[in-house]
């Protein structure tokens, strides 16, 4: 008899596990508004993402009748000395906190293009809802669909706490 209720119980939970689960609640913040939910990006991510934005922004390009562009090592290292900056800094905006613009960032990494633009983004959300952010908003969208653009930059730094620091240099 015991045998048969171990059975039974094993069998019952076996089908609870495959029940649907309920839509989760998202939790509410102090403000009453949704928390947002984290992205979790790992070490490994690093070229699915930065080939991702690459083939998106490409994608959008073509759609506008510009040439595509391409990924850059020095321009990816730019992009991620200024988002780890601007995570310490705890602000979003241009300038590094040692007051460099995005021309220094660039010549300092040794690329020898010309600026083209910058976009950046606090945000919890990812590389594509961020780009699609970018392209809602004119000044962004022009430097995402820049004819003077041929390369490309992308790169972030994620906090503890989920919040991503994203940047994008384009050069030419």
């Amino acid at each position: 008899m015991s045998r048969i209720l171990v059975l039974l119980l094993t069998a019952l939970l076996a089908l609870s596990a495959c029940a649907p689960s309920l839509p989760s609640q998202p939790q509410i913040g102090p403000d009453g508004k949704p928390l947002p939910k984290v992205y979790p990006i790992r070490s490994r991510d690093t070229s699915t993402i930065q080939y991702r934005m690459l083939d998106s922004v490409n994608s959008l390009r073509s759609a506008a009748g510009r040439s595509p562009v391409a990924l850059n090592a020095q321009l990816n290292a730019a992009a991620a000395t200024h988002s780890r900056d601007m995570s310490v800094q705890n602000r979003p905006w241009h300038f590094g906190s040692d007051g460099s613009s995005p021309i220094d960032r660039i010549r300092r990494v040794g690329y020898t293009g010309n600026l083209v633009g910058e976009n950046i983004s606090e945000t919890y959300e990812t590389e594509l809802e961020t780009l699609a952010a970018w392209m809602d908003e004119p000044s962004t969208r022009k430097v995402v669909l820049s004819p003077n653009a041929r390369d490309l930059g992308f790169s972030w730094l994620q906090e503890n706490n989920g919040k991503i620091w994203w940047t994008m240099v384009m050069g030419g």
